[in-house]
């Protein structure tokens, strides 16, 4: 064993009570750490499993015409643009063709979306139409393992069917087997056969989603044109920028990636995230100031030892990495016992119920499990022991041993 770790050893354990409760500080910690990130972190991996599961990593909405403004006034961008913009998608089937191409394109599917009243027995809401191929949205979306109640197949074969949104058949009192009407613009009701009911995880979709046959979205909708969006499912999710700003060029459509269409869920988690590091965080720098008192102690109360090591041969820097390996203990031992308190914490936090119906929807807590959390706490961890542990080892390495040993104060 190298000396110096031998005898910071010895040292360490000459007070026990003060170094468990150092330890007990980085360890709690590094546990509460990992749990907090793990909780705000798996709601936000969560909210955008589920929104790319329903919506897709990405959409090809409206066409566009670039057109040109005169005016005296410059643009307050030189990449500022003019845009005409019309309604509906009346190629959809060349610009699927010509995108699946694309490698990062697993598949695409044509929605006609409107917005139309629902009415079940004496309730009404207003819904969100999505009309569909069901055979490509099932391939492009997770709508087929989203389904909680019915069987889709039962969708696929008739027409007259539609899926709703889980919280909305709440709000209709609708259940599987029950019938409500669709109200089209012209003014008219139609019956359909609620066949399923689906739960994506996120409210503002299971609250108002209505899925139905694309041609009935058309019949019902009196739309000249069979898609308003394609939504696409990508391999890599993180590259959905790049591949919208090349199919706007491409397609001359307006594109939109799912980090654009929901930047501002997105901006909230990480606050959240930040927010929640930074409070635990004060929980290891109270653990740093306890190893700074207790290296600090140790100092005053092994003065004579220290100078008789110096008096021995040991240089200033062999006494400096005494204390400075006594924080590196505590730091890897309490990191290490951190880390399986914070799985454990984890594990626990993650089996607890609640019924949480708002920006998202489920009924446990959700944890994100992610080796990086880890890291993260027993670098930050690591970081707190040496700044608490550099002081004391500093000034322990200037004692001047004759003084000391004459029995000078320090």
């Amino acid at each position: 064993m190298i000396p110096t770790l031998y005898i910071a050893l010895r040292f360490l354990t000459h007070r026990k009570r003060a170094m468990l409760l150092s330890l007990g500080g980085v360890v709690l910690g590094v546990g509460f750490f990992i749990v907090v990130l793990a909780q705000t972190q798996g709601f936000a991996h969560y909210f955008m499993n589920a929104t790319l599961g329903s919506n897709g990593a990405l959409i090809i909405r409206s066409r566009f015409q670039q057109r040109q403004v005169n005016s005296l006034v410059p643009a307050k961008s030189p990449h500022a643009t003019h845009r005409e913009y019309f309604e509906g998608i009346t190629n959809a089937n060349e610009i699927m063709r010509v995108s699946r191409q694309f490698s990062n394109v697993v598949s695409c599917s044509p929605v006609l979306r409107g917005t139309l009243s629902a009415r079940a027995g004496f309730e009404n809401a207003t819904v969100d139409l999505f009309g569909i191929d069901p055979n490509l949205h099932t391939q492009t979306t997770d709508l087929a393992t989203e389904i909680t109640k019915g069987i889709i197949d039962d969708f696929r074969n008739n027409p007259n069917t539609v899926i709703l949104g889980s919280r909305l058949a709440e709000n209709l009192n609708v259940e599987v087997g029950d019938s409500i009407q669709l109200l089209s613009p012209g003014g008219q009701y139609r019956r359909f056969a609620v066949v399923a009911l689906a739960r994506s995880g996120v409210g503002v979709i299971d609250q108002a989603r209505v899925y139905c046959h694309a041609r009935i979205a058309q019949a019902l909708l009196h739309k000249p044109y069979s898609a308003s969006m394609i939504i696409y499912r990508l391999r890599d999710p993180d590259r959905a920028p790049a591949l919208a700003s090349h199919f706007e060029t491409l397609f001359q459509h307006d594109t939109v990636s799912w980090q654009e269409r929901e930047a501002s869920t997105l901006r909230l988690f990480l606050m959240l995230t930040i927010s929640g590091a930074i409070t635990v965080s004060l929980v290891l720098l109270l653990a740093g100031f306890g190893i700074f008192n207790v290296l600090t102690m140790t100092v005053l109360s092994k003065l004579k030892e220290i100078a008789i090591l110096q008096s021995m041969g040991y240089r200033r820097r062999d006494v400096r990495a005494i204390f400075l390996w006594q924080g590196a203990l505590i730091g890897i031992v309490g990191s290490t016992i951190g880390c399986v308190v914070g799985a454990l914490l984890t594990f626990g936090v993650s089996k607890i119920p609640i019924r949480l119906r708002g920006l998202i929807s489920t009924d446990y807590f959700v944890v994100s499990w992610d080796w990086r959390h880890y890291l993260q706490a027993i670098v930050l961890a690591l970081i707190s022991v040496f700044i608490a542990s550099y002081v004391p080892a500093r000034r322990a390495a200037e004692l001047p041993p004759v003084a000391t040993l004459r029995g000078s104060s320090v």
